[in-house]
């Protein structure tokens, strides 16, 4: 199967100059990801033989914030939003349409994702790592609505961040 393609779109500023090599870092973690799940992969998608294409948005607590409270009904900033193709039930038969397969896309907020990798002293760049990582997770249909789904998520997480040297975010 062919590595996702990312399709990086910055609106802050401060992510430039805060996570050095942000765009081969991301794509060195996205490629590390598929790598790891290809075998949990749906194979419409690892079998398709089109590229596997996927928005991230590097953006701020105010848009964030913004979505976060349109589409998922919650008034706040979170670190990271995922809106994953793969929920639409027509989204197996919509792949095979179009030369490419959309994914969906992934949103991070600058301000929320700096406070907590000071709070958890970790590295900027290392927790962006985690939350891209986890956000790729949701676009391949892995979610953390129960205790047993979340486990089955961190370990992937957990795995996939060790092939980037990133220390097990999970450990207290």
């Amino acid at each position: 199967m062919n590595s996702p393609e990312l399709y990086i779109n910055i609106e802050d500023n401060r992510w430039e100059e805060s996570v050095k090599d942000i765009d081969p870092l991301s794509k060195q973690a996205a490629t590390t990801a598929f790598d790891d799940l290809q075998k949990q992969i749906p194979a419409y998608l690892s079998q398709a033989n089109k590229p596997i294409i996927i928005n991230l948005t590097l953006s701020n607590d105010e848009t964030v914030h913004q979505l976060n409270k349109d589409y998922r009904g919650m008034d706040k900033p979170t670190n990271v939003l995922s809106f994953a193709n793969i929920d639409d039930p027509d989204f197996e038969q919509d792949s095979t349409l179009f030369e490419e397969i959309e994914l969906g896309d992934i949103i991070v907020a600058y301000e929320t994702m700096k406070r907590e990798a000071k709070e958890k002293n970790i590295s900027l760049s290392d927790h962006y790592l985690h939350l891209l990582v986890h956000g790729i997770l949701h676009l391949l249909g892995y979610d953390h609505q129960t205790d047993e789904e979340a486990d089955i998520m961190e370990a992937h997480e957990i795995k996939i961040l060790e092939k980037l040297n990133i220390s097990n975010p999970y450990m207290e």
